[in-house]
């Protein structure tokens, strides 16, 4: 069984930034070994989602309507309105967090896996913080599907992790942008 404890973030891949304008999008691609039904339910059941996601749901988000989600593990939690604008399952989910477009697409691949992606749109100051917050989401949604929960590191958690820091590093460098840093009072907390 995987442990807490045990957990360090592999090296920074499956990651890109597209550029369209002002606009910068980060999109991450994991594959899964799990269905994309199973994917789906962990990206739209709001107790899936309090296993790995950094924001809780107040509903389930499979179909398309109004939702607040509330970022978990920030030092002041943010509620937004969000507004589901598409649901097709277990093909595409999107909606708007906090301002920011979210893009959820799931592929079905042989052997009964998914290929997960995600569009994020997010400030270019972000985004090297975003590819790394996403990436220790991703690695404890796949514990999470493969039956050994380690429980969601997000936020100011996420940034106790020895590997964040190296994961944002990293980033910054294949991204070319500049890595920003935590306030790192904030991270000893």
């Amino acid at each position: 069984m995987s442990s807490r404890d045990q957990y360090t973030p592999g090296a920074a891949a499956g990651a890109d930034v597209r550029k369209d304008g002002d606009k910068w999008t980060l999109v991450l691609v994991r594959t899964l070994r799990h269905a994309p039904d199973k994917v789906w339910q962990a990206l739209t059941d709001p107790e899936h989602l309090r296993e790995w996601a950094p924001f809780d749901a107040d509903r389930n988000l499979g179909k398309a309507g109004t939702a607040t989600l509330t970022t978990v593990g920030a030092p002041t939690p943010l509620a937004s309105e969000t507004e589901v604008k598409r649901a097709d399952a277990p093909h595409v989910l999107e909606f708007n967090w906090g301002g920011q477009d979210i893009r959820w697409e799931l592929q079905p691949l042989e052997g009964g896996g998914t290929r997960l992606t995600l569009w994020h749109n997010i400030d270019r100051n972000f985004i090297a913080m975003g590819a790394a917050g996403w990436h220790i989401c991703f690695d404890v949604l796949d514990r999470f599907l493969d039956g050994e929960p380690i429980g969601r590191i997000v936020g100011v958690d996420a940034l106790k992790f020895e590997g964040w820091q190296r994961l944002n590093a990293e980033y910054g460098r294949q991204f070319g942008v500049e890595a920003r840093s935590w306030p790192s009072n904030a991270a000893k907390q």
